[in-house]
């Protein structure tokens, strides 16, 4: 059985998230989706609990999809949770640069290797911290996030 983790803040989770998790499925047996508090990005809109029920409601229809939390380094929740492979989101070139250089860390220190999932281009543009200061002003998002998530930017 082969076992993906996709690690990420998901603060909020979006549709270029979700792409790359339903894309993963057909890739793996089953994908690990974690959400995680990441201390380099500024204070988090949601907690890691309202994350979590956001990531399950949003990944339903995924039967081989399981969320966790973490508060490790990805390395360990991967031995953890039985996974070969990490698998990363990009946007565009200027993601590459970063998660390269994380993903040669984390194979350095596991042997873990990464495998990097381009987002379509419909999805290129969508940021969590753009639709954190779009929600916080009102605007509608409905068109980037899942339902279950856009009922929660609408709440705040």
């Amino acid at each position: 059985m082969t076992i993906a983790l996709f690690p990420g803040s998901f603060d909020p989770f979006h549709n270029g998230h979700l792409e790359v998790v339903e894309r993963a499925t057909g890739l793996f047996d089953e994908v690990v989706v974690a959400s995680l508090r990441n201390p380099q990005k500024a204070e988090p809109l949601f907690t890691i609990e309202d994350r979590e029920e956001m990531l399950a409601e949003s990944l339903a229809h995924l039967p081989t999809v399981r969320i966790v939390a973490m508060s490790s380094l990805v390395v360990e929740l991967a031995r953890e949770v039985g996974a070969t492979v990490i698998v990363k989101g990009l946007r565009a070139v200027s993601d590459f640069e970063s998660e390269l250089q994380m993903a040669q860390m984390n194979r350095q220190l596991s042997g873990i290797e990464t495998l990097f999932i381009p987002t379509g281009s419909q999805y290129a543009y969508i940021a969590s911290r753009l639709i954190r200061e779009v929600a916080r002003f009102g605007g509608d998002v409905s068109g980037l996030v899942p339902e279950p998530v856009n009922r929660r930017l609408k709440a705040l």
